[in-house]
């Protein structure tokens, strides 16, 4: 599975993997590049609402069907070191944490491509537990933040 200490490192510093979901009608695996934002012990999936063209509402996204259906999921970590992750995510719905992950500093982009209110209405917003062997995960990051 990789160093812990470089999956950690991997995990707070570097966005972009991939996730591995299921398919929600055809329950296939279906791999999505996407980015993750870690902010303190915890590990989200935010999606951007409009990013690509001005006045033009993205549908739904795939990933986020998927999860709706199946919440478990594989992170995998593709920069710096090659791990894979088994994890649950469970959709941000309420209004005051989600303000909370999308003024954080680190959503700074997020911002930067539609207004906070769009942001908050629009934004899909999912937060990763880790399960399974990654289960170590999320006890290293709360006790890395502590």
């Amino acid at each position: 599975m990789g160093d812990r200490d470089e999956i950690l490192g991997s995990l707070r510093s570097e966005r972009t993997v991939d996730i591995v979901t299921t398919g929600r009608r055809s329950g296939e695996p279906r791999t999505t590049e996407i980015w993750i934002t870690p902010i303190g012990s915890r590990v989200f999936i935010c999606g951007t609402p409009n990013a690509s063209r001005d006045g033009v509402v993205r549908a739904p996204r795939d990933w986020l069907a998927n999860l709706t259906g199946h919440a478990a999921l594989v992170v995998r970590l593709k920069t710096s070191i090659s791990a894979e992750l088994t994890a649950d995510a469970a959709p941000i719905t309420d209004p005051d944490e989600r303000r909370r992950i999308l003024t954080h500093p680190s959503t700074q982009y997020y911002r930067d491509a539609v207004s906070l209110d769009a942001a908050m209405a629009h934004s899909p917003i999912v937060e990763l537990t880790f399960t399974g062997e990654a289960a170590w995960v999320n006890d290293a990051l709360r006790d890395s933040t502590d």
